[in-house]
């Protein structure tokens, strides 16, 4: 009997910790902004200045495309607060200028 009330204890802990997990995975959103880099120096400042940000998860610079892709929370921020560090990072954010 003790051996059941184990196994099920262990089944049900295995299972709530696997959907916790799952919601934290949908708790981010990704975008992809336009900018003016250039070469892996630009990705490297970008990038650098990115993991800086409140609530950005991860970010990719595609230097050949110059597109940014940006996982985030957006409990903590936004596009608009994403694309104004790039810009006041010295790069173009879409339609919005470097600073």
């Amino acid at each position: 009997m003790k051996n059941i009330i184990t196994i099920t204890l262990i089944a049900l802990t295995t299972l709530f910790t696997s959907n916790v997990k799952a919601q934290e995975a949908k708790k981010t959103e990704e975008i992809t902004i336009k900018t003016s880099a250039q070469c892996d120096m630009c990705k490297q400042r970008i990038e650098k200045a990115m993991a800086y940000e409140k609530g950005i998860v991860s970010s990719q610079l595609d230097v050949t495309t110059a597109t940014l892709t940006v996982v985030f929370k957006p409990a903590k921020t936004n596009p608009t607060n994403i694309q104004e560090a790039l810009s006041k990072t010295g790069y173009d954010a879409d339609s919005l200028k470097a600073d």
